[in-house]
């Protein structure tokens, strides 16, 4: 079935297969949006004349069955069927008759599934920071458990420095806010109802676009017609950005940790049940969770760069190019999350070092320690400099045996109420609880 069909030559079978592609599998994740989107389009056109209320009453009735249809799984995309727009509207026909053809006055397939789209995309985006929270608690956690344990800080992979755990911990956890602010960009941009766009030329009809942003729970419109239309791609690819945001903070978390199980570190290391083994060598205790998180999340950061290849001089209008997006962007949502949700339960389970700068080949990581000392006594800094590189030459430098950092943000001033106070500013930024009771209304 097909919306388009005027009863002429059918397309043929490979033209078919070629064009509809793997379009039947992505748009069963579209079902809920495009039925909730159904709802609150039939509810505007009774508003406006163009459905009764007793029409949009049955039709209502049948949305919701269907509607609790695809959210217990039982939704299918019938072989033949085009996309998720025709299976919906081929389910209303069939059940109620001409009421069922009634759905589509005033929108097109481009603005219906640009309204499926950014509201499967808000609701993805609320998942993410969900899960993101959850491991930027865990992080502040043991940034505060291990705050005193000191360790090397490394510049160009040379021994530099002090740090600390907690340091290291707290450096991500407030990575993670900025992430949030990213994913709170990409929201507000999702968040904008481009329903009543229809082909991206709007309609004749009087439609009322603001009753259908409200129903749905969008803070507004995307204005434009046309703009609406050419948003498509570009919602998709800053989504995208904050995505790889989140994977970039995620990834070089990953590599520490694999880097530090290594026994030449020997930083951190996890029960067995996290690790895994050789078929030939009995020692080893393989950090395959981390790795697998780096792969994945340097695989997500890949993913703003596609779907601008796939956009990129496209004319004003909609393309079909655009249908291959949903094929690079729908998985990534389930990849960063089981990649954040793994990396909160193995962290959760970590065994930190202690006493690690004891051993002598961390004596130099001091020296800068030694420097201020002496700057703190009096001698400028450019002596105090050449005098402790002297003695480190000469083989007689004994570093000190305390360090006492104090500034806000250092290793004895971690400041991790002041980072928590942060998140919570960028995550009450959010309207998840407004945009929840909309559709709740909507739904119900």
């Amino acid at each position: 079935m097909k919306l388009w069909a005027k009863d002429t030559t059918a397309t043929h079978e490979l033209v078919e297969r070629f064009t509809v592609g793997n379009d039947r599998q992505m748009d069963v994740l579209l079902a809920e949006w495009d039925v909730i989107g159904s709802l609150a389009h039939t509810q505007m056109l009774e508003s406006i004349g163009l459905l009764t209320h007793e029409e949009r009453r049955v039709l209502h009735q049948e949305l919701k069955h269907l509607l609790a249809t695809v959210r217990s799984g039982g939704f299918v995309i019938d072989e033949g069927v085009e996309d998720v727009h025709s299976q919906v509207e081929f389910l209303l026909t069939e059940r109620l008759g001409d009421v069922g053809k009634k759905i589509h006055s005033g929108r097109s397939r481009n603005d219906q599934v640009l309204v499926d789209i950014k509201l499967l995309l808000r609701h993805e985006i609320q998942q993410i920071v969900t899960v993101v929270l959850q491991l930027f608690t865990c992080l502040q956690e043991l940034s505060e458990r291990h705050k005193h344990l000191l360790m090397p800080g490394y510049t160009h992979l040379q021994i530099a420095m002090p740090s600390s755990f907690g340091l290291w911990f707290g450096a991500y956890a407030e990575s993670l806010v900025d992430d949030v602010t990213m994913l709170h960009a990409a929201y507000s941009v999702v968040n904008k109802n481009p329903l009543g766009s229809a082909a991206g030329y709007g309609s004749s009809f009087p439609l009322n676009r603001t009753m259908t942003t409200e129903l749905l729970g969008f803070a507004t419109l995307n204005y434009n017609v046309v703009y609406a239309q050419m948003g498509r791609g570009k919602a998709e690819r800053i989504t995208a950005q904050a995505l790889a945001s989140v994977a970039a903070t995620l990834g070089r978390l990953a590599m520490d940790v694999t880097l530090f199980m290594n026994q030449n570190f020997g930083f951190v290391r996890f029960p067995d049940t996290l690790t895994t083994g050789s078929s030939i060598m009995p020692h080893k205790k393989n950090p395959d969770v981390f790795e697998l998180i780096r792969a994945r999340c340097n695989k997500l950061q890949a993913l703003p760069n596609e779907i601008a290849m796939i956009c990129t001089n496209l004319p004003v209008g909609y393309h079909r190019d655009m249908q291959i997006l949903k094929e690079s962007l729908f998985p990534a949502f389930e990849m960063l999350r089981s990649c954040v949700e793994m990396a909160s339960f193995a962290l959760s389970q970590i065994h930190v070092q202690e006493n690690i700068l004891h051993d002598e080949r961390y004596a130099y990581v001091f020296s800068v320690e030694e420097v201020n000392q002496r700057v703190i006594e009096g001698m400028s800094f450019r002596e105090a400099y050449k005098h402790v590189g002297n003695a480190i030459a000469e083989g007689t430098f004994v570093p000190p045996s305390s360090i006492n950092h104090t500034h806000e943000g250092s290793i004895g001033n971690l400041c991790t109420a002041e980072i928590r106070l942060q998140m919570e500013h960028e995550l009450a930024k959010f309207p998840f609880a407004a945009v929840a009771a909309a559709l709740e209304r909507l739904t119900a």
